[in-house]
């Protein structure tokens, strides 16, 4: 079994992607995952409201249009607008100070995209971390058993870092938690533009890792209410676990 593993600084944090294979080389695997960042890096450069060259900041200034943006932004705009929808509007990237940002959905987004481009390149188990928006395919394999097993995602307290609340078992699909411990209170409810206090964390498991990344900044701004949303064809099989910002207590889906 080749394994290969690679950790670096993009979009503001450290992304973390593992892969192995026994169908493929070394050379392969490293090949895949040297595209891998070089995708990682064209994200930041296209999405980043840092970078004042990049076509979202652009369109954030009102420099560009949608229409005229490369066909990565435009997918990215329209998943965001579906996003949106199938969370009543609680997902809003056009509701924030200096317009359209989607960065509550472009990392697993690109998570799942850069897992695909390990599959394609010959990796047969493949983790992508973009700062708790993960993409995973395949499990894990055992090399103590020579099993597969399903890659263990754990979800910590807010409250004591140290502490693993739950723990996600998942093959193939993606999952994404949002909450203040990582960043601080950095989600703003576009329903009133204060900070969202729905919840204290919000976790989605399920197939597409944008629509996970998506629905868990929505959780954090709904709490409770969006249990309803999980009635919808479009989120049947999405996992959901939250833990409560006013009371000690959690609630799943």
């Amino acid at each position: 079994m080749n394994h290969v593993r690679s950790q670096f600084p993009v979009w503001g944090t450290v992304v973390d992607v593992d892969c192995s294979s026994a169908i493929v080389s070394g050379d392969d695997l490293s090949n895949g995952m040297q595209k891998v960042v070089e995708f990682c890096k064209f994200v930041d450069e296209d999405f980043s409201t840092y970078i004042d060259g990049s076509w979202v900041s652009r369109l954030r200034r009102g420099k560009t249009v949608i229409a005229d943006c490369p066909a990565d932004v435009r997918e990215v705009w329209e998943l965001c607008e579906q996003a949106k929808y199938l969370s009543d509007g609680a997902f809003d990237p056009w509701a924030v100070v200096g317009g359209f940002d989607p960065s509550g959905l472009v990392k697993g987004w690109a998570a799942d995209i850069c897992a695909d481009m390990l599959v394609a390149a010959g990796a047969q188990h493949v983790q992508v971390n973009a700062a708790g928006d993960l993409s995973l395919r395949g499990g894990w394999f055992d090399s103590t058993d020579a099993t597969v097993k399903p890659w263990k995602i754990g979800v910590v307290n807010p409250d004591k870092r140290q502490e693993v609340l739950k723990i996600f078992e998942i093959t193939d699909g993606a999952i994404a938690t949002s909450g203040s411990y990582e960043r601080g209170a950095h989600i703003t409810d576009p329903y009133t533009g204060m900070i969202a206090i729905g919840a204290k964390s919000a976790t989605i498991v399920g197939a597409a890792g944008w629509l996970c990344d998506a629905l868990a900044t929505a959780v954090m701004v709904a709490g409770t209410d969006a249990a309803r949303w999980f009635t919808q064809i479009e989120l049947s099989g999405y996992q959901v676990w939250v833990i409560d910002r006013h009371e000690n207590t959690s609630w799943s889906i």
